[in-house]
């Protein structure tokens, strides 16, 4: 890392804005010893104890007795902190000008302004928590449901690194057993692979990927998703759009077109933050700004993790529609059957239609009233089995992050080609090779193996104080 990781560092830990309380953190070897140049209090932060609290004053090191905020110093000393550094935090007022100004005491007499995640850095550096364990961190701030932020805690305590590291173990064995093959090929009859290591590799690749495909729905929660509502002009799209957010966000009228740009709003659904967009209706137009309108629709369905498909019930399938459910093919789509509602409604011919026409159409269709609120459970609930609410594994210990689904990916593929190579009766050298490029993608995700550059890319999206 370019940081120094030997100085003391300083931050403001929450969010600016008026509030009750303000934290300034300051972490590092002499933390406590230049927190008692601003801190005025009964007695000196230098000998107090850890894990306590002391009510006093802030003051400004260059004139001491000028008084900047009453603040309570917290004391933490190493290892017993957040950093296995001497930390103190200064809870002051909150507001514009408090913290701030603490900090720029604490700044004056001598410590460093904090960059992004340092404290989290390095609380990861000095062993207090793995790598993956440092990312939930990060995730717990910026979660936006309440399944994100659980998943997050899950991942903090933890539950990934610990199941992460059985496999880690034992790709491990299978390293150790073919390398002292290849050391000892005399002692131990020659250096083929044996079967029994050939199966282990291959029955590790299998419960990676399976371990990748659980990971899922997890990322969606961690994540969120787009999903767009598409189809024809004049099809309830509005209609749908305003009654799944239950407020009337996107115009609605009986005239075609209506619908030019693209309106987006996020709701949760099974605890993934769905951002939806009404888009305008697909339809070949002269009309340029509504033509960029369906362009823009189209970008939408390339972007959306799931297409949210509006047909109007009252109108029966005809080719253009067999068009559209065409260009919708590869990707996960749910049928809406809107306007069940009103006179000359044939759900049933919609869907018989469908099947005949689109016998791969979309998995799920649902027939409802946006006006009435008819159906629009049943569709809320099929966007989540689409989304892969029904079918996910655990979400404690899941592959929520896609780093880390790509690093185990990366696993399963070398463990598939040592089992390959084993089977193929290539020299154990080269199997080895291959267990230990899995076992390396493995490290990845813990932080036992990382590269600076790794480590730049992942605390430079943290808030600085954090």
């Amino acid at each position: 890392m370019s940081l120094p990781l030997d100085d003391d560092i300083a931050a403001i830990a929450t969010a600016p804005g008026a509030a009750g309380l303000a934290v300034v953190r300051v972490s590092g070897p002499g933390a406590i010893a230049l927190a008692d140049r601003v801190f005025r209090g009964g007695e000196r932060l230098a000998d107090a104890a850890g894990h306590t609290l002391h009510h006093g004053w802030a003051a400004s090191p260059a004139e001491p007795e000028r008084l900047l905020d009453e603040v309570v110093a917290a004391v933490f000393r190493a290892p017993r902190s957040f950093t296995r550094e001497d930390v103190v935090e200064l809870s002051c007022h909150g507001g514009a000008l408090p913290a701030r100004l603490v900090l720029e005491a604490l700044l004056a007499a001598g410590a460093r302004l904090a960059g992004p995640g340092e404290f989290t850095l390095r609380a990861f550096l000095r062993g207090r928590i793995d790598l993956a364990q440092a990312e939930a961190v990060a995730d717990l701030v910026h979660a936006e449901t309440r399944a994100a932020t659980e998943l997050a805690l899950a991942q903090l305590r933890g539950a990934l690194s610990e199941r992460l590291g059985a496999f880690v173990e034992r790709v491990a064995d299978c390293v150790a057993e073919v390398e002292a093959r290849v050391d000892f090929a005399e002692d131990v009859g020659g250096i083929e692979v044996p079967p029994h290591v050939v199966a282990a590799a291959r029955a590790l690749a299998s419960d990676l990927a399976a371990l990748v495909g659980e990971g899922a729905f997890a990322r969606a929660i961690r994540e969120g998703v787009h999903v767009p509502i598409v189809g024809r002009p004049n099809a309830g799209k509005s209609t749908l759009f305003n009654r799944l957010l239950g407020e009337e966000r996107a115009i609605v009228s009986p005239v075609p077109g209506t619908t030019r740009d693209r309106v987006s709003e996020a709701l949760e659904i099974g605890g993934v933050r769905v951002t939806l967009s009404d888009t305008a209706g697909l339809r070949g137009t002269g009309d340029r700004i509504e033509a960029e309108g369906v362009e823009r629709s189209r970008a939408a369905i390339e972007r959306g993790a799931l297409v949210v498909w509006v047909h109007d019930a009252t109108r029966p399938f005809d080719d253009e529609d067999a068009a559209l459910g065409a260009s919708l093919a590869g990707r996960r789509c749910v049928l809406a059957i809107g306007k069940c509602d009103a006179p000359g409604a044939d759900p049933a011919g919609v869907r018989a239609a469908l099947a005949a026409r689109l016998p791969g159409g979309p998995a799920g269709a649902v027939a409802l009233s946006a006006v009435t609120g008819a159906g629009v459970p049943e569709l809320v609930g099929e966007i989540e089995r689409a989304l892969g609410g029904d079918s996910h594994g655990p979400l404690a210990g899941a592959l929520a992050n896609a780093r880390h689904a790509e690093a185990v990916s990366r696993a399963a593929a070398a463990l598939d080609r040592a089992a390959a190579a084993g089977e193929a009766g290539s020299p154990g050298e080269i199997v080895a090779l291959e267990l230990r490029e899995a076992l390396g993608a493995l490290e990845e995700v813990t932080g036992r193996r990382v590269s600076d550059d790794l480590l730049d890319r992942i605390f430079g999206r943290f808030c600085v104080g954090k």
